[in-house]
């Protein structure tokens, strides 16, 4: 495994037989079968029983020479692209699961929220359940970050509504959002706008419904924060990489004092 993270060590004692398949090393049966055969060795030492109690973080767990580093959590920041759904598994569509290696997948990690089918940008993808409440909790207010690409010319008028909040289609009016205009591009297609929208919701196709109750509409949207973090600008689309260290505390802090 890559980057190692610090891990909320929650965990005092495990059974070798599941702290080894956590991490992929078999099932219980074939890991049992290894201790059987003396490949396993904790602190040095040849063990018996593969039920044996450990603490993951002090003993020195070996499998046929390698030293196992366990950790409880993965913690990943994948370039979501356009396609792909916010999903953990579907009969159909390929979901941003797919997109990971077989050694991440098996932590069976699940997305932060969502982003729609067509919508590319950061999505942040763990196993770690009580970060992912703390940061998608509708009591922390965290703020999320799109670039999107608007039909029409977009000016003060479209920033004063989203500042005071805009009525959806279902009558719902919306927190107070942030919208800076990058450029007006016209073109004899017509003219668009290049934006950013902050909001610190997170309703079902929001930022597409925000601008078409100011009569426009979404042809390109890319998430490029969640809170202080930001989507690396380096991460090739469809590609995916643990958080630092660093990054990891931004979340952290995020949930905590959002």
């Amino acid at each position: 495994m890559s980057q190692q993270m610090n891990q909320k060590k929650t965990v005092k004692k495990l059974r070798i037989d599941k702290i080894l398949s956590h991490m992929g090393y078999g099932t219980r049966s074939e890991i049992k079968k290894a201790v059987k055969n003396g490949y396993v060795t904790v602190n040095g030492k040849r063990i018996k029983d593969s039920g044996m109690q450990v603490d993951p973080y002090k003993d020195l767990i070996e499998i046929d020479g390698e030293t196992v580093k366990y950790r409880e959590f993965i913690y990943l920041m994948l370039h979501k692209p356009p396609g792909v759904i916010s999903a953990t598994e579907d009969v159909r569509e390929k979901t941003v699961i797919d997109l990971l290696d077989p050694e991440y997948a098996l932590f069976q990690p699940f997305p932060v929220g969502r982003l729609d089918k067509d919508t590319e940008g950061l999505l942040i993808l763990t196993n770690d359940g009580q970060l992912s409440h703390n940061l998608l909790s509708p009591k922390k207010h965290v703020p999320k970050t799109y670039e999107a690409v608007v039909s029409g010319e977009m000016g003060e008028k479209e920033i004063h509504a989203f500042q005071q909040g805009v009525t959806l289609d279902d009558g719902y009016t919306t927190k107070p959002a942030v919208l800076e205009i990058i450029s007006v591009d016209p073109s004899e297609e017509g003219t668009t706008s290049r934006v950013l929208v902050t909001i610190h919701e997170g309703k079902f196709h929001q930022v597409k419904r925000m601008f078409e109750a100011v009569q426009s509409k979404v042809l390109y949207l890319k998430r490029i924060s969640m809170g202080a973090l930001q989507l690396d600008p380096l991460l090739p689309i469809g590609s995916f990489r643990e958080l630092t260290e660093e990054e990891l505390n931004i979340l952290t802090e995020t949930e905590i004092t959002k």
